[in-house]
């Protein structure tokens, strides 16, 4: 009963403060693809961390309050279109790909890509209207930015 309430009053915070809003359903989003695996690995959540402080330019308490605010939302809702449509009426077809992006770095952040985060990173991505293009070009970017093939 208390967490349907904060989600109420989530929603209720996020008409108020969009920024805020758009962080914690991209944090959400993030959260979600480190769970898919059925365990949230130790390199996943240092990776979300450091990709919300670089993204929003957040010192590292921040950045995990948003880590476990996200995180909590994600697990309190039944399902992504919540998040995804915020996303697509706020943020740039550039802004989306680059969320696409930051999912692609938390899949590969435990050094193995699960068949679970591939297909929940292009389920996210339709419902981003991220071009599959797109999506293949943000994971061969990451990818190489590890020093891996893809």
């Amino acid at each position: 009963m208390f967490d349907r309430l904060r989600a109420i009053i989530a929603d209720t915070t996020a008409v108020s403060h969009p920024e805020e809003s758009l962080r914690i359903a991209i944090t959400a989003l993030l959260a979600e693809v480190a769970r898919v695996d059925g365990q949230v690995a130790e390199s996943e959540r240092v990776r979300i961390s450091d990709l919300l402080i670089r993204r929003f330019a957040l010192e590292a308490d921040d950045a995990r309050h948003l880590f476990e605010t996200g995180e909590r939302a994600g697990r309190n809702s039944t399902h992504l279109y919540r998040f995804t449509r915020l996303l697509v009426q706020e943020l740039t077809n550039e802004q989306r790909i680059e969320v696409i992006e930051m999912m692609w770095e938390i899949a590969y952040a435990d050094g193995v890509l699960d068949p679970g985060e591939r297909a929940l990173i292009s389920k996210i991505a339709g419902l981003l209207y991220v071009e599959d293009r797109d999506r293949s070009l943000s994971r061969r970017r990451v990818l190489e930015r590890m020093g891996a093939a893809a």
